[in-house]
């Protein structure tokens, strides 16, 4: 099996189906001309045209506005944002009209988009162009919010999100286009709402997605030399939940640990918690541990985001909490 990067599979998820369906197209800032701010559309405007992709002015309002009126009128935008950070402005079209129309309009009105870009920390990038926004699109009623953690699942995820009827939100990370991983030649989609066992355990559940599992990993290995057996979940998508991997997985080991990158308060893991003391508590040997991004704006200083985010140290740490050594 080939080896490609994570920008590199979004492409060929798109381009695939774009080649297959004339309906959809890539609409964002600098997508076109300029071949995407992190290579992602390279050679897409030679291929497809600059009515297919098409450059915007940095407008992320106006332009998901118009993305979101063409899908009710019969296309399937794929709207990339440089950067979820911006994407805050566009948060009423994205809450209010592509996330309620089905419902406003009484089932007559599909909205199949997918709003896709970099999301959460990426280096020295300070307070606000470093955020994670999975909790808050994942409260919307309406929309399906996907975060891969590989080129693998980039792809496949991404293609399936395309052929959705429903608005998508895919959130990536400028930390993850560079990544390397296997991507098989042919054609294959992922389900949107299942999660994946990327290693079994017996003694404790890590779940974990997005570009923070990578410290889950880094983790594993530590504890590895100590004879802990970790079985480890990649959510791969945030809305829907996929809660009986995560329940059935608890009631083998007993033990859960729940890693993310933003922020704890209102947070993934905590409705993972409620979830899991509602429907396994009886089989917890230990309180869940949640291993989170400080209660605080993450700072420019380097070792300040050091300090702020998960890291291999503290979820070691927090592993060893719930085995209780």
């Amino acid at each position: 099996m080939r080896t490609i990067q994570f920008r590199d599979a979004l492409r060929e998820a798109m381009s695939e189906e774009m080649r297959t369906d004339e309906s959809i197209y890539l609409m964002g800032e600098e997508v076109a001309e300029y071949n995407g701010a992190y290579k992602v559309s390279q050679g897409m405007l030679k291929e497809f045209g600059e009515k297919r992709v098409i450059d915007t002015p940095i407008s992320e309002l106006g332009f998901s506005a118009i993305g979101i009126g063409s899908a009710m009128n019969g296309l399937r935008p794929i709207i990339e944002f440089m950067t979820w950070n911006f994407a805050v402005l566009a948060l009423d079209q994205i809450m209010n009209h592509a996330a309620k129309m089905l419902q406003m309009s009484g089932g007559q009105l599909n909205v199949p988009i997918v709003f896709r870009g970099g999301n959460g920390s990426a280096g020295q990038l300070a307070a606000t162009h470093s955020q994670s926004f999975e909790v808050m699109y994942a409260q919307i009623p309406g929309l399906k919010v996907i975060t891969p953690s590989n080129p693998y699942d980039a792809k496949g995820l991404l293609k399936s999100a395309i052929r959705d009827n429903d608005p998508v939100v895919f959130l990536e990370s400028e930390k993850m286009y560079g990544d390397k991983g296997e991507v098989p030649e042919g054609e294959y989609l992922l389900p949107i709402g299942k999660a994946h066992i990327t290693q079994k355990g017996t003694d404790v559940t890590v779940v974990s997605f997005g570009k923070i599992i990578k410290e889950v990993y880094g983790a594993v290995e530590v504890l590895k030399k100590e004879g802990v057996s970790i079985e480890v979940i990649d959510l791969r998508t945030i809305r829907p939940l996929d809660y009986e991997t995560i329940v059935e997985s608890v009631k083998k080991t007993g033990r859960l640990v729940v890693v993310e990158e933003s922020w704890q308060y209102c947070s993934i893991a905590s409705e993972i918690t409620y979830h899991v003391q509602t429907h396994a508590f009886d089989y917890l040997d230990a309180p869940v541990k949640r291993i989170t991004q400080a209660d605080t704006p993450l700072a420019f200083s380097v070792p300040y985001i050091e300090e702020s985010l998960p890291n291999v140290k503290r979820v070691v740490k927090g592993i060893k909490k719930v085995m209780y050594q």
